[in-house]
């Protein structure tokens, strides 16, 4: 089927490159490039990377004024910016949102999930509206989520089941059949902040582990050890042979401000040299 793909962050990214094997993806839709990494250099956002490897066209407009592209269903996944309400009655639009709405509408569905402990999320493809993620659901499914899991292995698993709900409902777009989200169950994923990075290394074990992996590997949560902060990327609870430990806690893998990531044995190791 031909459509328009409008995806910006990773996980737009991940679903475009699933969709493009099995559908004409006739333009994507994304932000425009913006000021990245530590030397502030414009940089293309992760869904323009990859629909440029895939020989896709792309478009990015500051906002939106006018329906992208002539194909009568566009896909939206992690695209950022809001669709004016004028637009959403000329197209099917599609949200895909890696939550099981009504639970975690917002920006950072996943993060909030893990960081939370939810055992299980899922995916919700749902009709585009003017209200942040509230529009009626087409399908959805949900998934288990481990308590190693962190946001990237969540965030794969999301793409592959958001590709395939689409391919199953664009097989007859016509004949796909909304229904109402419940008004009970309702609550949001707000944007990461700096202060939801930061480590209190006084928080139950459980909580800390959560909080790393639902800001791993692309974000990272921070916390000072030995007098040094440090981004931890991985943790575990402690064991008797561990070796950086932190309140019962084994870091795994951590970032020295300016520095690699590198393993907890390794950072020590350099501290002991």
């Amino acid at each position: 089927m031909r459509l328009v793909v409008a995806a910006t962050a990773p996980f737009g990214a991940a679903v475009l490159e699933g969709l493009a094997p099995l559908h004409e993806i006739e333009l994507l839709v994304t932000r425009p490039d913006r000021p990245r990494g530590r030397g502030r250099r414009p940089g293309p956002p992760p869904a323009k990377v990859a629909a440029e490897q895939l020989g896709i066209p792309v478009s990015q407009p500051e906002r939106l004024e006018h329906a992208p592209g002539s194909a009568g269903v566009v896909v939206v996944c992690a695209y950022g910016a809001l669709v004016p309400a004028a637009l959403l009655d000329k197209r099917l639009w599609l949200n895909v949102h890696p939550s099981l709405l009504p639970r975690w509408r917002g920006a950072a569905p996943v993060e909030r999930a893990l960081m939370t402990g939810d055992p299980e999320t899922g995916v919700t493809i749902h009709r585009t509206t003017a209200e942040l993620d509230a529009g009626p659901v087409a399908a959805r499914r949900a998934f288990p989520v481990a308590a190693e899991d962190d946001a990237g292995v969540v965030y794969e698993r999301a793409a592959a089941v958001a590709v395939e709900l689409l391919s199953s409902l664009l097989a007859a777009p016509e004949q796909v059949r909304f229904m109402p989200q419940a008004d009970d169950g309702v609550s949001y994923a707000g944007k990461i902040t700096a202060a939801d990075r930061v480590i209190d290394w006084t928080r139950p074990v459980r909580e800390t582990l959560d909080r790393v992996r639902a800001l791993s590997p692309h974000i990272g949560a921070r916390g000072t050890v030995r007098g040094r902060m440090l981004t931890v990327w991985r943790a575990r609870p402690a064991r008797p042979e561990s070796e950086l430990v932190v309140d019962g806690i084994e870091l795994l893998e951590v970032q020295p401000e300016g520095r690699r990531r590198m393993t907890g044995a390794e950072y020590l190791r350099g501290l002991r040299e």
